[in-house]
């Protein structure tokens, strides 16, 4: 067949192509290093392993049937490790592990926490909000007492097929939860996590393709949409008495915004609200949690610096002054990034799209340090670092793990070549750690702040350049992610916090995004065949993983008040729209780099160096 020959024909090219480089030893070097990294090059390719991990436990599947990566032979080891064809019955393994993921911990929760908000994986008990100790925001930001678990992995039961648990799950949440509680919540984490997915379950039981199997309830009556209204009007008290219009950090679900609330807000929790109450707004048809929402994002754009055009990532909600005068991609600003474009993607609000690329565009001048291009020239490789909001100077030498969003994020706007790069450098501190710590000091190369909470960015940026790229490289990376967490976070009851990276101790906690975002992204990097890739349907989603469909209602607003006439912004067409985080859609790399390393091997040598890691 065509194609076959087609195979064929670049596996004897890039065996020419070795060939050739073999004769040339000494000139890899002298295009990747820098004074910097004086290393020697790497050990043998097992050197490449996660530290500790062994030989693969799929390491017979990948020698049997590689097709183009038996064929790279004794090259490079990074060729020989990621390069060539991925067996598809290893795939379907790694599938199947990923959902056995899911499963154990959710089972584990089900069995050991229900209905409190987490699990304690090691002891198998439940966990709630601290009574005992209003300050330790850490666990009551996040805990409302209100099964936050359970809710938030209702779409992952959907999107795994398993339309039995998802009906039986939502009706325990319309049976048995309630908002009305004295519960003091960050108003961001319960907009992300708990607002989202009742909105996302909502949207699947009543989509009438039923894509992903029979996920409808019997005698639904929109109740999901109903708890999803309750909980906003709970929220809004936050968006009162503020001078700004950017909202409180905190409200309590039964008294409003505590007397002694703090007047200072991170960028990311205030700016990153708008596609959650965006959609509830338009499935009510009440322009009200649309309306607040965008006016908090306004406020924190019109606050940004006039020389640089960069934001801080924590003001005063009362006097709009930045406290925090550090920009950066990751904690404290990550979403509010994300959200301008998702925002776009799904409500088509053309204003929303230029206040992205005009941040887009700031970031690159400011933030972005290392060569011009990812693939090729000299220099050290592109990294986003902190600085300074009003000088754009260097601010520290950390980044966290927030950050490996931001691949991802450059997917959907086409930047995969950049994208490439940056996930690159993240995976190599994978490699090294077999986790991302919270923060890692890339002069030291050491974490500066070692614990690992299950964290899924690096795991959804990897998915995502899988879709834009179909390079079996994501899967290899996605092969080392499953096995290092099976590894080194699996407990008696689920999977727990990784205390230090480096000493694998563990924390009694397993946060509800890992069955919501790490699990759901794992699954669907190994699962091409799931309806969410095939249905025809257009998906995105929203910064804590949870699936909403881009569709005309979206983009369709019954209201003329949320913007005034005179700004109101562009709508796009809804033939324009695409649903940029899907396959069939993304801007790939060219087909002949299919089987080719994403990222030449002596630049991944060079991230490798730089990290540690050889």
């Amino acid at each position: 067949m065509q194609w076959r020959s087609l195979v064929l024909g670049l596996l004897l090219l890039r065996l020419g192509l070795q060939a050739l480089l073999a004769l040339l030893p000494a000139l890899a070097p002298g295009l990747c290093l820098r004074r910097r990294f004086p290393f020697p090059f790497p050990p043998p390719p097992a050197a490449l392993s996660p530290p500790g991990a062994g030989p693969s436990h799929w390491g017979s599947l990948l020698r049997r049937g590689g097709g183009a990566a038996a064929a790279v032979g004794a090259g490079d080891e990074y060729e020989r490790r990621y390069s060539g064809a991925f067996p598809p019955q290893l795939r379907a393994r790694l599938r199947d592990a990923a959902r056995g993921m899911f499963v154990f911990g959710y089972d584990s929760y089900m069995q050991h926490a229900f209905p409190r908000d987490e699990l304690d994986p090691l002891h198998c008990r439940g966990r709630g909000p601290d009574r005992h100790d209003p300050s330790n925001l850490n666990i009551n930001d996040v805990l409302g007492n209100y099964s936050l678990t359970l809710i938030d992995a209702l779409d992952t039961l959907a999107v795994m097929g398993n339309s039995s648990e998802f009906q039986k799950a939502v009706k325990l949440v319309i049976d048995t939860v309630s908002f009305d509680k004295d519960s003091t919540v960050q108003v961001f984490e319960a907009t992300i996590r708990v607002l989202g997915s009742l909105l996302s379950a909502h949207i699947i039981i009543t989509d009438a393709k039923q894509p992903f199997g029979d996920m409808t309830i019997k005698d639904y009556d929109n109740e999901l949409l109903h708890m999803a209204h309750d909980l906003a009007v709970r929220l809004l008290p936050a968006f009162e008495n503020t001078k700004t219009g950017i909202p409180y950090p905190r409200v309590n679900l039964k008294k409003g915004v505590p007397p002694d609330s703090n007047n200072e807000t991170c960028t990311a929790g205030a700016g990153s609200l708008l596609v959650e109450f965006g959609i509830l707004s338009r499935l009510l048809g009440d322009s009200t949690f649309e309306w607040v929402a965008r006016r908090a994002v306004k406020a924190l754009w019109s606050l940004r610096n006039n020389n640089t055009g960069l934001l801080g990532n924590v003001v005063n909600i009362q006097t709009g002054h930045w406290v925090g005068k550090q920009s950066g991609l990751g904690a404290g600003s990550d979403s509010f990034y994300e959200y301008l474009l998702k925002s776009y993607i799904l409500f088509g609000e053309k204003e929303d799209l230029e206040m992205f690329n005009d941040a887009y565009r700031n970031i690159q001048n400011h933030l972005r340090r290392g060569r011009e291009a990812c693939n090729e020239g000299e220099g050290d490789p592109p990294l986003y670092v902190n600085v300074n909001m009003f000088t754009g100077q260097l601010m520290n030498t950390w980044i966290d793990s927030l950050q490996a969003f931001f691949p991802g994020l450059q997917v959907l706007i086409g930047d995969v070549e950049d994208a490439i790069c940056l996930h690159a450098f993240y995976y190599a501190i994978w490699k090294r750690y077999g986790a991302l710590p919270e923060r890692y000091n890339w002069q030291l190369q050491a974490p500066d702040v070692p614990f690992y909470p299950l964290r899924p960015e690096l795991v959804e940026s990897t998915y995502l350049l899988y879709q834009a790229t179909k390079n079996p490289f994501y899967l290899h990376v996605g092969m080392d992610i499953l096995q290092s967490l099976e590894k080194y976070t699996k407990a008696k009851c689920g999977y727990a916090t990784l205390h230090h990276v480096v000493e694998k101790t563990k924390e009694d906690r397993m946060e509800s995004f890992f069955l919501s975002e790490t699990c759901k992204y794992l699954y669907l990097l190994f699962d091409e065949e799931n309806p969410l890739h095939k249905s025809g349907n257009k998906y995105m989603f929203t910064t804590e993983g949870h699936i909403v469909s881009v569709d005309e209602r979206f983009r369709n607003s019954l209201w003329q008040d949320i913007l005034p006439e005179e700004d109101s912004a562009e709508k796009i067409k809804p033939n324009e729209l695409k649903a940029v985080n899907f396959s069939s859609n993304c801007n790939r790399v060219p087909d002949e780099r299919r089987y080719l390393l994403p990222l030449k091997s002596n630049y991944m040598r060079q991230i490798d160096r730089m990290v540690g890691l050889i």
